[in-house]
């Protein structure tokens, strides 16, 4: 039998800020701290445990979270701003195309097509 997927593990210095940034850009609402000063969000099967580890980031990131917008890729690159992540830039590659973007800490992310380009969620 198959595992299920429960949690993606963010490593943070700061664990409130990437909480707070990520649960508004995702809808989710924010947990309370644990002992550790660390944070679970969601309540839709699916957690995000954002992590405080005393290293700070290193190279790119080997896994991202890539938000699929219910509107428009470009309304949501500008409400990520508004929440303080910084676009990187924008690509168009093998058909298909998406904004980089990053979190306060530096941490990379995609905003994927919307339902303009015939997504929906």
């Amino acid at each position: 039998m198959a595992s299920t997927l429960d949690t993606i593990t963010v490593d943070c210095a700061d664990a409130q800020t990437l909480a707070d940034l990520w649960c508004a850009a995702l809808g989710l609402r924010v947990g309370d701290a644990d002992e550790a000063g660390e944070y679970v969000a969601g309540e839709r099967g699916l957690g995000i445990h954002f992590q405080v580890v005393p290293e700070p980031k290193g190279l790119k990131n080997r896994v991202h979270l890539d938000p699929r917008p219910s509107d428009a890729m470009a309304k949501e690159v500008e409400r990520l701003k508004a929440l303080g992540a910084p676009e990187l830039r924008y690509v168009e590659e093998g058909g298909g195309s998406w904004t980089v973007m990053q979190d306060p800490e530096g941490n990379e992310s995609c905003v994927l097509r919307g339902p303009e380009h015939g997504w929906s969620q």
